[in-house]
C-alpha cells in the first residue's frame, strides 16, 4: 500500500504519508531536484519523544532509506567550495557534536566517510576522536538507528569543515531536553570550542529554565531551527545560541559558482518566550527572531553521509534537513577560530556572508519572517556563513 501511495505522491509538489516499516517512522515527503526529479525524504527520529532530531534522509519507495555502495549528494570538495573555506583548522581546537542515545559504530562509520573523501584520520588512538556519555564517561546510552544517523551527518559535516579539528560525540541518555542540556554542560566542561545542536521542541514557558545550559561564554554554539517551515524551536530561540536555518544549495554560472535560496522546511519565526538581544535589530519582532544565519538543508540538494542504514549494516546516505546546517556552521566557526559567545557574532561580521534573497517557508503575510529577502530574513538569517576574512579573524 506505501509503495501506492508514494507512487501517487510524486505528481504532487509537497506531500506527507506517514509509513512505520521495520521499525522506521516517516512523515514521508517529496522534494524536486534541479532537474524536476522527484525525491521522497523521511524524518530519522523523535516521533513520540519530547526533543527531536532535524535530519531527513532520502529514502525509496518503502520508506526505508536509501542506501548506496558509494557517495552521492554533495561531497566535501563541493561544501568547501560552496562555502568557500580553504583553511583545515586546529588540532588545538574541539567541537563537540550532542545528540541523542548511542551509536556504537560510530568511530568506523565516520573512518569511511573520512578516508573517502581524503581527509585525515580522526580516531581515538591518534587523540582526534573521544565518544562520552552525558557525564562525560563511557556508561554510552542504548543505541537507536534514527539519532544515530543523525550522529553521523553531524559528524561527517563537522569533519569536512574542520578536517583537523579534535570531535568529541557526546550522547545523552534520551531525547530530552533535561539529558541534552547536561550534554551539553559536559561538552563545554570537555574543553569543546563549538558544540553544535541538531535538535529542537516545541517552545514554551518552560524551555526558558534550560537556557543556562546552553550559555557558554566564548564558546560558539550552534542549533538547527527546525524542519517542519515557519514557526519556532527551541534551543534554536535562545538568545544564546547561533540559530542556523537552511537553504537550497545549487550549482550556478555566478562568481561565485553556486545560488541559494530559502528551504521550505526551514524554522524561522518570533520567539514567545526570549526577549530581543541588543544585537538583533529587525523590527518585526519584538522578541528573538529565528534564524541568524543558514547552510545548506534541502534534502533535494542534499549531502553525502556515511551511516546506519538499517539497525544492521552501514552504507552511504543523502540527508538534508537544518542539522546539516548547524554541524556545517559549527566547523566554519571552528576553522575561524577565536571565541564566540551568544548569537550574536555573525551581526557583527556581516561581511564574511553570503545574502539569501528569495524563497519562503511557509505563510506569514508575507514578511520577511518567513520570507527571504535582501539583508536580515527568517528563514536564512543574515545569509550563509563563510570564513571570516583574515582583517576579521581573532
Amino acid at each position: 500500500m506505501l509503495r501506492r501511495v508514494l507512487a501517487l505522491a510524486v505528481a504532487v509538489s509537497a506531500c506527507t504519508v506517514t509509513a512505520d516499516v521495520d521499525g522506521w517512522k516517516e512523515d514521508v515527503q517529496v522534494a524536486r531536484t534541479a532537474d524536476g526529479q522527484s525525491i521522497f525524504h523521511g524524518a530519522v527520529c523523535g516521533f513520540d519523544e519530547e526533543v527531536t532530531c532535524h535530519s531527513r534522509v532520502v529514502v525509496d519507495d518503502t520508506a526505508l532509506p536509501l542506501a548506496a555502495n558509494s557517495p552521492s549528494g554533495l561531497g566535501v570538495a563541493d561544501l568547501r567550495d560552496a562555502y568557500k573555506i580553504t583553511g583545515t583548522g586546529s588540532t588545538a581546537t574541539i567541537i563537540a557534536i550532542v545528540d541523542a542515545y548511542g551509536y556504537p559504530n560510530a568511530e568506523a562509520d565516520l573512518a569511511v566517510y573520512r578516508q573517502t573523501f581524503n581527509l585525515p584520520p580522526c580516531t581515538s588512538a591518534n587523540g582526534c576522536f573521544r565518544k562520552v556519555d552525558q557525564n562525560g564517561g563511557t556508561s554510552y546510552p542504548r543505541s537507536d538507528t534514527g539519532w544515530a544517523q543523525e550522529a553521523a551527518l553531524d559528524l561527517d559535516m563537522a569533519s569536512a569543515m574542520c578536517p583537523y579539528c579534535q570531535i568529541v560525540l557526546v550522547q545523552a541518555t534520551s531525547a530530552s531536553y533535561a539529558n541534552l542540556a547536561a550534554a551539553v554542560d559536559t561538552a563545554a566542561r570537555l574543553g569543546a570550542h563549538v558544540i553544535s545542536n541538531s535538535y529542537g521542541g516545541t517552545e514554551s514557558s518552560g524551555v526558558a529554565a534550560y537556557d543556562s545550559h546552553y550559555t557558554h561564554a566564548g564558546v560558539a554554539v550552534t542549533v538547527s531551527s527546525g524542519d517542519s517551515g515557519y514557526g519556532v524551536q527551541y534551543p534554536a530561540s535562545s538568545p544564546h545560541v547561533t540559530a542556523v536555518g537552511g537553504t537550497s544549495l545549487r550549482r550556478a554560472t555566478s562568481a561565485r559558482g553556486w545560488a541559494e535560496s530559502a528551504w521550505s522546511g526551514a524554522g524561522s519565526g518570533c520567539s514567545s518566550v526570549f526577549a530581543k538581544p541588543a544585537w538583533q535589530k529587525d523590527g518585526g519582532c519584538a522578541n528573538r527572531t529565528v534564524a541568524d544565519v543558514s547552510a545548506i538543508a534541502d534534502p533535494a540538494t542534499g549531502v553525502a553521509v556515511y551511516g546506519p542504514a538499517s539497525r544492521r549494516r552501514s552504507g552511504w546516505l543523502v540527508f538534508g534537513g537544518t542539522s546539516v546546517a548547524a554541524p556545517l556552521v559549527g566547523g566554519i566557526y571552528a576553522v575561524n577560530g577565536g571565541a564566540v559567545s551568544d548569537g550574536s557574532d555573525p551581526y557583527a561580521h556581516t561581511s564574511a556572508l553570503f545574502d539569501v534573497t528569495s524563497g519562503s517557508n511557509g505563510s506569514c503575510g508575507g514578511s520577511y519572517l518567513c520570507t527571504a529577502g535582501v539583508g536580515f530574513d527568517g528563514p536564512t538569517g543574515l545569509g550563509t556563513r563563510t570564513a571570516r576574512p583574515r582583517s576579521d579573524a581573532r
